[in-house]
């Protein structure tokens, strides 16, 4: 079997051949809110605009400064009751990323409060296991349970849409320009759907600017996502 068809779970007779939630887009303001935004395109629309009419504060609160790591993403979704699991390789910070230019000052700048939220995790509602998930089991919650928002690697990141037309879908064209520096850059998605028989994941990019879904093949996501830096970090959200 090769590499594609093994993230496909062709022995699940429940998982339908598509799936797709309809999400609001969110278009990221900043260079690093991207996670932010992931969180805005799940929440309901209520929620939506208190967290927006807030947002200063709730920064300022949770202590961001300019970035952010998926623990803090998962304090806000708690803090707006959404119901969700969050799956790392690593509790806490990485200490090989400190000598990777991406990481070297924000982990400076981070460390301390990335470490109290990790300890602190449980007794706040958020929970959360170390442990990776191929994308098999991603697919199978995405059919059944809900969105997911991951961790990738932007200079991996492959839409084909925007490939396309690479002129008027600006978005993920700038992905694709840093794809070509071959350097890490985080960067947070929301995966909102599937298409088994074209062997496609469908998500929704902060950064694409008309807020149109991305496509990209499975296996190609999947290596974004579980590369270096990533710590393969999953968040499952789970609609009620």
């Amino acid at each position: 079997m090769d590499e594609i068809n093994a993230n496909i779970p062709a022995n699940f007779t429940d998982l339908p051949d598509q799936k797709h939630y309809n999400l609001t887009h969110y278009h990221q303001r900043f260079h690093w809110d991207c996670g932010l935004s992931c969180i805005l395109m799940i929440l309901s629309s209520a929620s939506r605009k208190q967290f927006l009419a807030n947002f200063d504060q709730i920064c300022e609160q949770e202590g961001f400064g300019h970035s952010t790591w998926t623990i803090d993403l998962c304090y806000i979704l708690q803090k707006f009751n959404v119901q969700h699991l969050y799956l790392t390789k690593t509790i806490g910070v990485d200490p090989s990323y400190s000598q990777h230019s991406y990481y070297t000052k924000i982990i400076d700048k981070d460390e301390k409060r990335i470490t109290a939220k990790f300890k602190d995790a449980q007794s706040h509602g958020v929970v959360v296991e170390q442990r990776t998930v191929p994308f098999k089991d991603i697919i199978r919650h995405l059919a059944h349970r809900g969105p997911v928002i991951i961790l990738t690697n932007a200079s991996l990141l492959r839409c084909d849409i925007c490939k396309k037309d690479s002129f008027e879908r600006m978005g993920c064209s700038f992905l694709n320009q840093i794809g070509k520096l071959r350097h890490y850059a985080g960067h947070y998605v929301v995966l909102c759907g599937f298409d088994l028989t074209r062997k496609k994941v469908f998500y929704l990019n902060p950064e694409a600017t008309d807020g149109h879904v991305c496509t990209s093949s499975i296996d190609s996501m999947d290596k974004a996502r579980t590369a270096f830096g990533t710590d393969e970090d999953v968040i499952l959200i789970f609609n009620r």
